[in-house]
């Protein structure tokens, strides 16, 4: 065999939260191809759902440089531990106790982060997001920056950024307008209400969904959203709009019954590993970067000035929000956002009370 060079930053590399597998390729009829692997990078920070820290989003850049070099990696899987969270973004407690009213720090940081969601747009293999649980906020950044996304169908999708102190502008403003239009891009991004993984597939956000929940031995669509208005050969709740009421109660019932089981999200991604198997490589590689223009074009038009603005925005908003979100309770992390507009319409300044004034235990014992 021939002796290669290595085009790698480093020849090897570990990275706290971040695996790095290469699991055998197999052909349509499940036949493994020897010599011939997809890549699976791995987010493993299952305690705070997958949230990448520093050190791993530099691993996450390492990895993917990796597949991409390796010759005999036929796709890329990008996915998380578990089955509650694929990702939610940004670690906020290192957000809240680090890079908070560190501009410069986070500047650097953002350096790294725009440089992630560049390697997954360059990888030369292509790139399926495996979504095992939420995918939320930065999460659901680096998520589109991926050319397929399977999910299971109890994950939830959506932004955070306008609720706690940040904007979406890691990706989501430059990949959702070219994925779903602009009007639900606008609602998606500036209102953070987060939607299922019926509704991302109705919308063009994911390319296939599977059931994830297992009652009785049999596997049921997701029970939290409504199951009639428009469903397809497998069931599946197209347009997935979260029930109320009665209905609501019903269907955490059957949750709680059921038990989570990915065994059809594997092979649904296994399935889509093996049609990529079966195509010219250089062909391939050349389709993904020609379908992956828009996204890049809006992508590094952005980037730059999107990553001096967060920096600058973590004196204010993004501070409070951040450390609203650490030191809040479970059901309490948001500042008092109305106490927050009636203080500056007075014109009160950041540099002061202002943060402290706006935090959750402020509201209860202001």
């Amino acid at each position: 065999m021939r002796e290669f060079n290595d085009h790698n930053l480093v020849p090897e590399f570990k990275s706290p939260g971040v695996r790095y597998e290469k699991r055998p390729a197999k052909t349509p009829d499940g036949k493994i191809a020897d010599g011939l692997y997809n890549a699976w990078i791995i987010l493993d920070n299952p305690t705070q759902y997958n949230s990448y820290t520093t050190d791993m989003v530099k691993g996450v850049i390492l990895a993917f440089r990796a597949a991409s070099n390796a010759r005999d990696v036929n796709c890329v899987v990008f996915t998380g531990v578990g089955d509650k969270a694929f990702c939610t973004g940004g670690n906020t407690k290192e957000y809240a106790e680090y890079y908070a009213g560190h501009p410069q720090e986070y500047r650097q940081y953002m350096r790294l982060f725009n440089d992630m969601v560049s390697a997954i747009l360059a990888c030369d293999k292509p790139v399926i997001c495996r979504v095992n649980g939420m995918r939320i906020g930065g999460g659901q950044e680096i998520g589109m920056a991926c050319d397929f996304s399977v999910a299971q169908d109890l994950a939830r999708f959506g932004q955070a950024g306008p609720k706690h102190g940040s904007a979406p502008i890691g990706g989501a403003t430059d990949f959702l307008p070219v994925i779903v239009g602009a009007e639900r891009a606008m609602a998606a991004c500036v209102l953070c209400e987060p939607f299922s993984a019926h509704k991302a597939y109705q919308m063009g956000v994911i390319s296939d969904l599977v059931p994830a929940l297992k009652v009785e031995g049999k596997f049921v669509a997701n029970p939290l959203v409504e199951s009639q208005r428009m469903v397809d050969e497998f069931g599946r709740n197209v347009y997935g709009e979260a029930k109320t009421g009665d209905a609501l109660k019903e269907g955490k019932a059957v949750l709680a019954k059921g038990v989570v089981d990915l065994a059809p999200l594997d092979a649904k991604v296994e399935e889509l590993c093996a049609k990529m198997l079966m195509t010219f490589p250089d062909c391939t590689t050349k389709t993904l970067e020609e379908l992956r223009k828009p996204k890049l074009d809006a992508w590094n038009r952005n980037k730059e000035n999107s990553r001096a603005w967060l920096a600058l925005n973590m004196m204010t908003e993004a501070r409070s929000g951040f450390t609203a979100f650490n030191e809040g309770t479970k059901d309490d992390r948001e500042i008092d956002f109305v106490l927050l507009r009636q203080k500056l319409a007075e014109g009160q300044s950041w540099v002061g009370p202002l943060h402290d004034e706006i935090q959750p235990k402020a509201k209860h014992h202001g």
